[in-house]
């Protein structure tokens, strides 16, 4: 059976001879860490949903082939994993589940929630906190045209990277939105007020990415590592992760 990430960090606590405190999680996020990833393995995409809004999904290419996502002349991107079984070949991060934010060496994952929003004819993938009047650009994109199909691709400001997440120098599936600068530095460059905030509380109601022609699987638990699950590995280990609720307010 697999154990939750809350469960290694008590018992690492434990073990270190730590009193538990609350609140746990944030206690349990003090322990894990980041590890540099090959950026080339990964497209950074926004999905359009609807008439105007957008999602925010990332796609890693395990195998050399087939492709995962190929990009099409009028400068849209294609995801090509739809047209065949891609377990082994192609991961998927679909929402905070399998993706959040890390703020010089810290976790923010409670307190920050990323989002794609339309300015004009331009993308911003942002981090927002509801305590915070700062909105932090992550990356950006230029829409060339919309269409249900067709995803655009992401550029990561300066100073921010894709890394994966560890615990105990155990790789684990979860990305990483990683940047080096203090997060009050990031939220003065973005003329807002405090940063620190409360933990963030999911809002309810739609927001999870399906690929077209993709069946559903539990939007909670299809996150991250898809091959690990089928019982192939791509190096990484998968673990059961905690979801958002008004009780603790955070996920992994």
């Amino acid at each position: 059976m697999q154990r939750t990430y809350l469960a290694l960090a008590g018992l690492a606590l434990a073990g270190a001879g730590l009193p538990m405190v609350q609140p746990r999680l944030a206690k349990a996020a003090e322990l894990f860490q980041s590890t540099d990833v090959n950026a080339e393995r990964f497209a950074v995409l926004a999905r359009p949903v609807g008439d105007n809004d957008w999602t925010l999904l990332v796609l890693e290419q395990l195998a050399a082939q087939p492709s995962c996502w190929q990009a099409r002349p009028d400068g849209l991107v294609d995801p090509t994993l739809n047209r065949f079984d891609y377990t082994g070949i192609c991961n998927r991060y679909l929402d905070s589940n399998g993706y959040s934010l890390r703020v010089a060496n810290q976790d923010m994952g409670t307190t920050y929630r990323l989002q794609v929003q339309q300015v004009g004819s331009r993308l911003e993938l942002q981090a927002v906190s509801p305590r915070s009047s700062a909105v932090l650009v992550v990356g950006r994109a230029e829409v060339p045209l919309r269409e249900r199909d067709g995803f655009v691709a992401l550029k990561l400001e300066p100073g921010w990277d894709l890394k994966r997440r560890t615990y105990a120098n155990r790789v684990l599936s979860h990305l990483y939105f990683a940047t080096p600068t203090p997060l009050e530095q990031l939220v003065a460059q973005a003329g807002g007020g405090d940063g620190g905030g409360q933990p963030f509380r999911r809002p309810l109601g739609p927001g999870i990415a399906q690929l077209p022609g993709v069946a559903s699987a539990d939007p909670m638990v299809d996150q991250g590592d898809d091959s690990m699950r089928s019982g192939r590995s791509s190096g990484a280990i998968a673990l059961q992760v905690i979801p958002y609720t008004e009780a603790n307010g955070g996920g992994r």
